[in-house]
């Protein structure tokens, strides 16, 4: 961290403003502009904030969350200020910040430390969301309460009232650390209801992903052989979206059920060995190193597009790409091409981190306002079970189905459309096991 920088991460602008670490704050008005616009696209959020801005629920609560610091995500970020909790906030990966939308939290007096190309201060940022004693936690690949856990374990056992994970790695993860007995406070799993990962998951990262290769590329994608690595609901989305665009699909998948899947939904399926060889494009979306190693870089044809989905940025490996290239150059924003010793051009997208963040905007607005109300619904759900002095247990929590209606009931309402309502003998009927034919 540049002395420049810590200097500025404790000035202070006017009173309102605490302590924060953002790129540039004359950059707040057209980051304003990008929180305005999501909010117009996030009703249901939206309206949780109205109705917890009169009850101040989360007032006398502090919440540290690690989330990419999207348009959307300071929705989320001043509707849980608006429910009436103190926020400190750090990006979950280094290439996913909105510069502006950081400058403009800021600016509204939040304690923000994050700017897009953080690498090397990644952790540091973390860090100082938790120099704020913070007492619920909300993280996005659990690399924030991994962080607690590892460097300030008594304060995780003693302070922390809980948390809530994001996505579908981190819930991994955190489930291994809970069944090992090594979780100090309990996370609820926001990433496993149905109206995050069949939405956000699917449809948020099918699209996204698209829109992230197409801004680093500029490419035709009809035509292309496009190869998705995991069939999970990331994989899904991407594979039904580059179908959609034209591309002839492959998959590539560990998992025989989801193998079929893929089969039965109109893509071609095969091994990364083989598909490397053919593949005109490929993205992984697996959770898991190493998925692109050297031996698929030697098969690839001249001018292979490679770009990664998942969280980790080690789905491809890298440093095996670059030992076995001649020389390596930035051509476009977020595109850096490769050249073989064989003179083929490989083109890594955003260093194989999140394209559809670092070369994009993210998950669209509409989609995030399902995810994020689940977010704030169950910050709300750990602090009520603290008030009524519930001890939850720490481990991996699910959340019920009726959150998962609730939020699913208000976007349909928003969205202008209705349900149906059981009858009395239709509910009879249902439950009725002498009910013959």
């Amino acid at each position: 961290m540049s002395e420049n920088k810590i200097r500025k991460s404790t000035e202070k602008l006017d009173e309102k403003i605490g302590e924060y670490c953002v790129r540039e704050l004359s950059l707040a008005s057209e980051g304003r502009k990008l929180i305005d616009w999501a909010e117009s696209r996030m009703p249901v959020l939206m309206s949780l904030r109205k109705e917890l801005s009169k009850t101040k629920p989360l007032a006398g609560f502090t919440l540290a969350g690690s989330l990419h610091v999207t348009k959307e995500t300071a929705v989320l970020i001043e509707t849980f200020a608006a429910a009436g909790a103190k926020v400190s906030w750090s990006g979950c990966n280094p290439l996913s910040t909105n510069d502006a939308v950081a400058a403009a939290l800021v600016e509204a007096g939040h304690s923000v430390y994050a700017w897009y190309g953080n690498h090397d201060d990644f952790y540091w940022c973390i860090e100082r969301t938790i120099d704020h004693k913070p007492n619920l936690i909300l993280d996005d690949g659990a690399d924030l309460i991994n962080t607690l856990h590892l460097n300030h374990a008594e304060y995780s056992k003693n302070e922390i009232i809980g948390g809530t994970e994001e996505t579908t790695t981190g819930v991994h993860r955190l489930r291994k650390r809970g069944e090992a007995g090594q979780l100090y406070f309990p996370v609820y799993a926001v990433n496993d209801v149905e109206t995050k990962w069949d939405f956000d998951n699917v449809y948020g990262t099918g699209q996204s992903t698209l829109d992230g290769i197409i801004r680093a590329t500029s490419v035709l994608l009809a035509g292309k052989k496009f190869v998705t690595a995991g069939y999970g609901h990331c994989g899904k989305g991407v594979a039904l979206r580059a179908k959609g665009m034209g591309a002839d699909t492959i998959v590539t998948e560990i998992k025989a059920t989801a193998a079929l899947k893929a089969v039965l939904e109109s893509h071609n399926v095969m091994p990364m060995e083989e598909a490397a060889a053919i593949g005109d494009v490929f993205c992984t979306a697996t959770g898991v190193k190493d998925v692109i190693r050297k031996w698929h870089f030697e098969k690839m044809k001249d001018g292979a597009i490679v770009c990664n989905t998942g969280h980790y940025d080690c789905e491809i490996n890298i440093p095996e790409l670059e030992e076995l290239s001649l020389s390596k150059r930035t051509i476009r924003p977020n595109c850096e091409e490769y050249i073989m010793k064989d003179g083929r051009r490989i083109y890594l997208l955003a260093q194989g981190r999140l394209i559809n963040l670092a070369a994009a905007e993210g998950h669209p607005s509409e989609v995030m306002d399902m995810s994020f109300a689940n977010q704030l619904m169950s910050q709300l759900r750990l602090v009520e079970a603290h008030k009524a002095g519930t001890k939850l247990e720490r481990i991996v929590l699910d959340l019920p189905e009726e959150q998962d209606q609730f939020i699913a009931g208000k976007k349909l309402e928003a969205l202008g459309m209705g349900l149906d309502a059981l009858t009395y003998e239709q509910k009879f009927y249902i439950d009725d096991f002498n009910a013959g034919t």
